[in-house]
This record gives C-alpha cells, sequence and structure tokens, in this order.
C-alpha cells in the first residue's frame, strides 16, 4: 500500500511535532520517503494527542493516524554526539529536512541550515513553526488556535462563565493550524525545484501566524493602505451586500439545510423562474437606497418558505436540472452519507492491527491513473535500524 508516485526517489528528513507533521503527512501522500526523527520515550506527541483514539482510550489518535501515515520512523536524541552524527550522515542522503518545532529548533541544537548545507549543499530547509524563526516572539510556545488569534483572522469568543461547549481557546476548529502543512510543502517543493535546476539548496520558512495574517487580502491588505481603501460602491451600512439573501442558508421541508448561491444574476434569473416565482427576479437587490434593507428583508422571507416546501435532496436535484448555485449544508456525519462525498473515492480502507478494517480520508490530491491507500503510521522508532544500517559512515 502507498500513496501516489508523484513524488518517488524525493527523500525527506523531518523533525517535527503535532500539526508542522502534517507538511511531511503531504509528501509521504504525494509518494515521497519521509523519514521521522522522534525522542523517546513516546515520540512525537500527536501520537496521543486530539480529542478520539483507535481501539482504546489510550490508543493511536486519529491526527496521528493522518499525519504521520506512509512515514518511517527512526529514534533519536539529537543532543547527543553519536545521534547528531547519524542524522548528518541520513542528511547526506535526503532532498529535503523540515524542521517542524519551535523556530530556531534545529540552530540550538547545531544542526541548523549551515550544519547541513556542510554535509549536503543540494539540501533544502523547510523551517515551519507557529511565530517564526525572528521577531520578538519568535521563542513563544503556541498552539493552533493562537495562530488565528494573533492574526485576527477570526473573532475570539472571551468566556464569562466557564464554556459548556466548543474548542478551548474560544474558537471554532483553527484556520491556520491545518493550512500550515499545505503551504510548508507548497515553499518545500518549489525550493526542491529551484535545487534540482541549480545544484544548490536552500532555507525556507513557513509561521503559522503568517498563514492566518495571509489568509484574507479584504482585511489585512485593506488595513495596510487605509488611507488608500475605499468602501466599494454597492454595500448596506451594515456591511453586506443588498442581495445577501440570494447568499444565504435555508432550512427545507425535511429539518436539513441547503446553502443558496445565487448571487450572480444568471442563476438568479434561474431559480426565480424554477420555482415559478419570477417576480422575486424582479425586485431591486442592487441598489442602496433607504428601502434596500426592506426589500432584502422581503425576498428573505420568500426564501425562506420557499425552501421549507422542498426536502434537501429535491432541492439538490432542482438546482443541478436548472442550473442554480448552492449546494447541501451537511454535519460531518451527514457529510459521510452523502452520494456525491461517497461518489467521489474521498476515503480508502485500510487493515488496523487488533482493530479490523479501518476508512479514512484520502488525500485531497487526486492523480488520475492511480489508486490512493498509504500504509499506516510507524510505529515509534520502527525503522531505526534500518537507516541507520543504511547511511552509517556515509561520505
Amino acid at each position: 500500500m502507498s500513496g501516489y508516485s508523484l513524488l518517488d526517489g524525493v527523500r525527506v528528513l523531518e523533525v517535527a511535532q503535532l500539526a508542522p507533521a502534517s507538511l511531511g503527512g503531504h509528501l509521504a501522500d504525494l509518494g515521497a520517503e519521509v523519514i521521522k526523527v522522534e525522542a523517546g520515550p513516546f515520540g512525537d506527541p500527536v501520537r496521543v494527542g486530539g480529542s478520539r483514539a483507535v481501539g482504546s482510550p489510550d490508543g493511536p489518535s486519529f491526527m496521528h493516524l493522518r499525519w504521520n501515515r506512509g512515514k518511517k520512523s527512526v529514534a533519536l536524541d539529537l543532543r547527543k554526539p553519536e545521534d547528531k552524527q547519524a542524522f548528518l550522515d541520513i542528511v547526506r542522503t535526503c532532498d529535503a529536512v523540515i524542521e517542524g518545532m519551535r523556530g530556531g529548533y534545529l540552530d540550538w541544537l547545531g544542526l541548523g541550515y549551515d550544519a547541513l548545507r556542510e554535509v549536503n549543499p543540494r539540501i533544502v530547509l523547510c523551517s515551519v513553526s507557529g511565530m517564526g524563526t525572528d521577531g520578538p516572539y519568535r521563542g513563544l510556545g503556541t498552539g493552533g488556535p493562537v495562530f488565528d488569534a494573533f492574526a485576527g483572522l477570526r473573532a475570539v469568543r472571551i468566556p464569562e462563565q466557564p464554556p459548556t461547549e466548543g474548542m478551548a481557546g474560544g474558537t471554532t476548529p483553527p484556520i491556520a493550524m491545518y493550512a500550515l502543512g499545505a503551504y510548508g510543502a507548497m515553499g518545500l517543493l518549489a525550493a526542491l525545484h529551484k535545487a534540482t535546476r541549480t545544484g544548490r539548496g536552500c532555507h525556507v520558512e513557513v509561521a503559522g501566524i503568517d498563514v492566518a495574517a495571509a489568509w484574507m487580502p479584504d482585511l489585512i491588505d485593506a488595513e495596510l493602505n487605509r488611507d488608500r481603501s475605499m468602501p466599494r460602491p454597492g454595500w448596506l451600512p451594515d456591511g453586506r451586500l443588498p442581495d445577501w439573501p440570494r447568499l444565504e442558508a435555508y432550512r427545507t421541508g425535511d429539518g436539513h439545510a441547503v446553502l443558496f448561491g445565487a448571487h450572480v444574476e444568471k442563476f438568479w434569473r434561474n431559480f426565480a423562474v424554477a420555482v415559478g416565482r419570477p417576480e422575486l427576479a424582479e425586485i431591486d437587490l442592487t441598489g442602496t437606497d433607504d428601502g434596500a434593507v426592506a426589500r432584502a428583508e422581503t425576498v428573505w422571507r420568500a426564501l425562506t418558505e420557499i425552501f421549507a416546501q422542498r426536502t434537501r435532496a429535491e432541492w439538490i436535484e432542482l438546482f443541478l436540472a436548472h442550473d442554480i448555485a448552492g449546494g447541501p449544508v451537511n454535519t460531518v456525519t451527514e457529510l459521510l452519507g452523502d452520494p456525491h462525498f461517497r461518489a467521489r473515492r474521498t476515503t480508502y480502507r485500510v487493515e488496523y492491527p487488533g482493530v479490523g478494517d479501518m476508512e479514512f480520508a484520502a488525500s485531497p490530491v487526486r492523480v488520475h491513473g492511480e489508486t490512493f491507500a498509504p500504509g499506516l503510521p510507524p510505529e515509534f522508532g520502527a525503522h531505526t535500524d534500518e537507516i541507520r544500517g543504511a547511511v552509517a559512515g556515509a561520505g
């Protein structure tokens, strides 16, 4: 069993824990050989992270099964001289190194980019951290929700009483934490492309706070240029577009919901005709005069009544038949039964020893003509003898 073949022949050495391990996970999914360096006694904390475990309460976490699948594990204590030498021996055979710890971790160990380049001039180092390698907060320990909060990416709830639901930190699942590995993979692969052309490696860096800051150009870029930033005509004083009912969620007749996406005029007119309400398309939802809010609310009330007349599945059928934009609103449980989700080979199965046949989400990257079927994550240190034996004394 394996991931895709796109990165066959690429060898990556990973020193990463928790979310930064997702960078190596993306590369392993695409076919790279990813050698994960772990230290005792338990290895990467993500092995037992998250709220759900496999098989038993002390079993491996689902985040570990996703981010570390298809890798090899080597147990090394990089504070020991003999293990540092083993690390550098492996570096000689690699195309890239992932530093997925607090910024400057490998420098602190005497294994930073200069040391790596001495043994392998073509090596690419990709540093992935929360706060980055410079600036006054570079030594600050962080976690996923901190990235979003730092950049103002989302509003953070400040509880007045002990919260009874939701995630710690006053946020919904963090955005930048999950995007961090994807941006890191993009930077690392671009650096590998340059190294292939020039024969020289380079050091690239991705910080979680920078990912969060770059996520919404309408927010930070407009604020950076506040004196040149002008409100675009056609917005209501409360920050909504006057045609907001055409891009809204509505409850369906079976108690589910759809997200209506007919803010484009073609889709809106197709909808009005399809439901026998052509007069709705004649209501002005573009003006921002004093009557704009009342007109929008009139349309919203009409749409609320209309959408309650069919089931969610019936609305999707109508959208497809009449070229109307929109889609179902699913819970995670509902997603797994959605016919479109199931039809697109979005999962794969693997036998887990002692547990049985298990199903996991596949890589969002599709390679036509190939089947995605990676192996399970390695046991801690499972490949230590294999890797160390193969590279001992190399160079």
